[in-house]
């Protein structure tokens, strides 16, 4: 019976050791290695939904439709307006079109999460940049 729990006691301590090992891999990858899909699942389907349609659980509580991101191209005559969406999600600058901002400035929360410096905004332009590739391969 000893030999017993001294064996599971081994295993368990092995499993513990390898999901640390697992999670610092995960968490030293940082924000601006994730692709367009990646960041957009952690930061955005909350609200806008896996599908990207609007109907992410988050979407109900709050008092604004949450636009369906499938179809930007359509919604402004046929042209992808990268520049525009840019701005939208980076936020820090002022977008009229967008009304009155429900969404959070992202472009200032990933540049703290890079760590708030000059290099952390490159990091923020790859992260914006990779999710505005992936909404323009999500158009329909």
């Amino acid at each position: 019976m000893a030999h017993q729990n001294s064996f599971f006691r081994h295993i368990l301590c092995l499993l513990f050791i390898s999901s640390s090992m697992l999670l610092t891999s995960v968490h030293a990858q940082v924000i601006d290695e994730y692709s367009g899909q990646e960041t957009y699942m952690r930061y955005c389907a909350a609200c806008h939904g896996v599908s990207a349609v609007g109907d992410g659980p988050v979407a109900r509580g709050l008092p604004i439709s949450v636009p369906d991101l499938t179809l930007l191209q359509q919604r402004s005559g046929a042209s992808f307006q990268e520049d525009l969406l840019r701005k939208i999600i980076d936020g820090r600058e002022i977008v009229v079109v967008h009304g009155t901002r429900y969404m959070p400035v992202w472009g200032y929360e990933f540049w703290v999460e890079e760590g708030g410096n000059e290099e952390a905004q490159e990091r923020v332009d790859t992260i914006v940049d990779n999710l505005v590739e992936y909404l323009r391969s999500i158009q329909r």
